[in-house]
């Protein structure tokens, strides 16, 4: 039976992805950053822990208390949208901050601290966005998402650098554009099209090494 450790498995894309490995006959520890009934009433093979991913503090209590684990997949979840459809002049410097520590340094330190966790030949998986392609970046909208996720593309392959010996298999993954509160509920794909989407191509990736920025379809993203 696998393992896995999914780092903000609270709500939306976290919680449906717990649910999808849980179904699939995996074993799942997610964190939470405040109660969620929901993920802690999913029973079977799930444990959660408590843990606000931007808190170094709570991140390294969280790696000694799972010093004797070991997990197949590590998936990295945190993830926030700021300033959405507003002037960048316009945004405060706080939520500037904040988004960029959410989503990608505060992702990029969890694993750093959580990898050694994952043995040769597993897997570590971060939430990305298409958005964070530089490459097919031709409307400029929601420009600081895309800074934020292009800081956290680049920041994934300088972590596959500083890993290279450890036998990872690193994913960036989009998951489409979701009916969540982030996607919004005129979004084209529900929560469970997207996890299990997402967790296929984690299986059909699985052992492959190296790493590679793609879809839930297994598509192959530009950075």
């Amino acid at each position: 039976m696998k393992n896995a450790l999914i780092i903000g498995g609270s709500r939306g894309l976290g919680l449906g992805l717990a649910k999808q490995h849980l179904a699939r006959g995996w074993r799942v520890t997610a964190t939470m950053r405040t109660p969620s009934p929901e993920l802690q009433s999913l029973g079977g093979n799930i444990h959660v822990e408590t843990l606000d991913v931007l808190d170094q503090a709570q991140v390294a209590a969280l790696r000694a208390k799972l010093a004797g684990e070991r997990y197949d997949l590590l998936f990295l979840n945190p993830g926030i949208m700021a300033g959405r459809n507003i002037p960048l002049t316009d945004v405060p410097d706080a939520d500037i901050v904040n988004l960029f520590l959410t989503n990608a340094i505060a992702p990029i330190r969890a694993a750093d601290r959580l990898a050694h966790l994952v043995p040769a030949g597993g897997m570590i998986a971060f939430m990305s966005s298409i958005l964070g392609s530089i490459g097919t970046n031709d409307d400029g909208r929601a420009e600081l998402y895309r800074a934020s996720k292009a800081a956290l593309n680049s920041l994934i392959r300088s972590f596959c650098a500083r890993h290279a010996a450890d036998g990872h298999t690193v994913l960036a993954l989009h998951p489409g554009v979701v009916r969540t509160s982030m996607g919004g509920p005129s979004a084209p794909l529900d929560i469970e099209t997207s996890v299990s989407g997402v967790a296929d191509v984690i299986a059909a990736r699985w052992g492959n090494g190296g790493h590679v920025f793609v879809d839930y379809r297994n598509q192959i993203i530009p950075w």
